[in-house]
């Protein structure tokens, strides 16, 4: 019982050390997910993945159709294959009729690993800015604008890390974009997935 009381005792020590402490640090909050979209490496990056369905899912496809195609004709006059070689064919012709019918969904997910895998350096490189800003201005705690509903007062981020950056930040009608507010990605820029 005692232990118990000891641990518990010790527990809330720490509890009320770390709130106290947490008081004291100021903290910030940014929108990486808009920083990354006016990261320069962005249009690129649209052009690369353009590339990839026009040249690697698109002919992927076209060769899944051949193939399935080709499995088919073979399949009409079996008369002079063993049963074997028949029955290595419809497994074949099956596995590709099914990735056929579901290429949207297959074609969509590997869009996708190829868009993260081309981000994630952008990532790495607006939080490393992130934290850099946010040592540097002697921020304890940066919250990620876009996953809080409700959070503390605290100062934006978005203007110190874009300056970091080199980026540019959109202007407004007439004046640059205010330091509380971020700015609106291109709706037309592409879809692009978040951050892992």
């Amino acid at each position: 019982m005692n232990k118990i009381k000891s641990v518990a005792l010790a527990a809330l020590f720490v509890i009320g050390f770390t709130a106290a402490q947490a008081q004291g640090q100021k903290s910030a909050y940014m929108s990486v997910e808009q920083m990354v979209y006016l990261m320069p490496e962005i249009p690129k990056i649209d052009t690369m993945l353009q590339r990839y369905q026009a040249d690697s899912l698109n002919t992927a496809y076209v060769e899944l159709i051949r193939d399935y195609q080709y499995r088919d004709s073979v399949l009409r006059d079996t008369s002079k294959m063993p049963p074997s070689v028949i029955r290595q064919h419809r497994q074949e012709l099956e596995a590709t009729g099914y990735q056929i019918q579901n290429w949207q969904q297959i074609s969509q997910e590997a869009l996708r690993n190829k868009q993260q895998e081309l981000l994630n350096p952008v990532y790495v490189k607006v939080m490393d800015a992130v934290r850099t800003v946010a040592k540097e201005n002697g921020y304890g705690f940066v919250y990620n604008q876009e996953a809080l509903l409700v959070a503390p007062p605290a100062d934006n981020l978005f203007p110190m890390v874009a300056k970091k950056l080199n980026v540019k930040l959109p202007t407004q009608a007439g004046g640059t974009a205010p330091a509380g507010t971020t700015p609106r990605p291109n709706a037309g820029a592409g879809t692009r997935p978040r951050a892992n």
